[in-house]
């Protein structure tokens, strides 16, 4: 056994898949370091945590976790149940990093700022693969490592407003008027939204809960306006597979949205792109541009920005990542993953081969292995660091036997340029089959076979107000 071999390997957060990887180096008998920024396992998670997940608890919890957790006697919940993000963090996430197995290998308030080479940058090379790594934190601290599995997660980089990538003009200045993404619209941050007008920019899962809190707000308190805005021409993406889908809670809530849309409740303002932001008065003025170079202004109180994530691999700047220029994600991983190519909801199976880097044992696994692709299921990263802590045990038969079964979305197609009439583009979708695994927390949907009722920016109507109440 080499020096190297001594050291932890380091797990950069302590989320769901952070600590599922914990679980599995726990099995392998590797010792391990967790390091988590926030003061609690599952921070980020909880950030949600008023958030029904749409797929029932047996898809939400590792394996290697869940042997664990039996072994001590928890009483699992009922497998069939939908938990919400508080429930996963509280019923889950706490006592997996409570126990003796893991509680003292986890460090809380640990912010990494930095991973590199003890002694070595970036150019570097001779004796570089069995050198240490190593990790700097905010407070000055160090840490060295045999490997590192970085499960950070994109939670703290969102996308911005603005399109062509850039933040929109005036968007800095506008930040008092924006809500991240997922704000608790009936919960703590209501007083925020009830009786005003909020502009949802997004069209993804979290876009889509968050105009359904607000549909049910505005069912409560008359003068509460719903205004949704995407950049396509179409929101089939975001509707789903309705029936088709094989996560029953997933397919809903995009048929939900559309009874919602269809009745007037929530107006759809379609072919939206930011150009720039300006406060007026109490209320904020959002101004589109077209492709013909026109404008056309919204004045509305709240945006919320749910435009997805993006990674940031700053703290990986010292070490040699090949990243795919388009998706952020490795090369290997992002012809994969492409949401301009990737369709049905499924994702093929993938491991260590696919999410290793020339910088020899680091991996960026779950989030923010995906780079910017908004198709990440979370039993994907289950089965990444499952295949991860198998290499870095030597198992590579194991580490590359990887499985993967996902629940299909009912729909065919994810290219964002969806059909304006919604024709779908392989016939009626396919009667879903049973499952294994998979839970979903951010896949993206595709093309419906019925036709949509469309508004157009340039038609929406000026008075339209969102009103009735939220069907279930």
């Amino acid at each position: 056994m080499s020096a190297l071999d001594t050291l932890p390997v380091v797990v950069i957060g302590a989320g769901p898949v952070g600590l599922a990887a914990a679980a599995h180096l726990h099995e392998r008998a590797l010792p391990f370091l967790v390091l988590e920024a926030g003061d609690t396992a599952g921070a980020a998670v909880r950030q949600w945590g008023h958030v029904r997940i749409f797929s029932p608890w047996r898809y939400d919890i590792d394996p290697a976790a869940r042997r664990l957790l039996d072994d001590a006697g928890w009483v699992a919940p009922d497998l069939d149940a939908l938990p919400t993000g508080a429930d996963l963090a509280t019923d889950y996430l706490q006592p997996l990093a409570e126990l003796p197995q893991l509680k003292p290998h986890l460090r809380y308030d640990a912010r990494v700022e930095a991973i590199s080479r003890l002694g070595l940058d970036r150019l570097r090379t001779p004796g570089r693969d069995t050198t240490p790594f190593l990790i700097r934190l905010t407070d000055g601290q160090e840490v060295l490592a045999r490997a590192v599995i970085d499960a950070s997660g994109t939670w703290r980089t969102p996308n911005v407003l603005g399109a062509s990538g850039l933040p929109a003009r005036g968007e800095t200045d506008a930040a008092a008027y924006l809500e991240h993404a997922l704000p608790d619209v009936l919960g703590a941050n209501r007083d925020r939204f009830a009786g005003r007008h909020t502009l949802v920019v997004g069209a993804g899962h979290s876009a889509a809960n968050t105009l359904l809190a607000l549909a049910d707000l505005a069912a409560e308190h008359p003068g509460t306006e719903v205004t949704w805005a995407i950049r396509t021409a179409s929101p089939a993406r975001t509707y789903g597979g309705g029936d088709a889908d094989a996560l029953p809670a997933r397919g809903a809530l995009g048929s939900r949205l559309r009874a919602h849309v269809d009745a007037g409740r929530i107006r759809l303002l379609t072919g939206f792109s930011v150009h720039a932001l300006s406060p007026t008065g109490d209320r904020v003025t959002v101004v589109v541009r077209h492709g013909d170079g026109s404008e056309e202004s919204i004045t509305v109180d709240r945006i919320v920005a749910a435009t997805g994530f993006r990674p940031d691999h700053t703290i990986a700047a010292e070490l040699r990542l090949d990243l795919d220029p388009v998706m952020g994600a490795t090369r290997a991983l992002a012809p994969l993953i492409d949401p301009n190519e990737h369709s049905c909801g499924t994702v093929p199976p993938h491991g260590v081969d696919e999410l290793a880097h020339p910088e020899v044992g680091y991996y960026a696994v779950g989030m923010k292995s995906y780079g910017r692709a908004p198709t990440f299921l979370m039993a994907t990263g289950y089965e990444q660091v499952r295949s991860v802590v198998a290499a870095l045990a030597g198992d590579w038969t194991a580490a590359r036997d990887v499985q993967l079964d996902l629940p299909e979305t009912g729909v065919c197609n994810s290219n964002p340029d969806d059909s304006a009439t919604g024709d779908n583009c392989c016939g009626p979708a396919p009667a879903a089959d049973p499952v294994g695994r998979g839970l979903a927390t951010g896949i993206t949907g595709g093309l419906l076979a019925a036709p949509l009722n469309l508004v157009t920016l340039d038609a929406a109507p000026a008075d339209t107000q969102a009103g009735g109440c939220c069907g279930s």
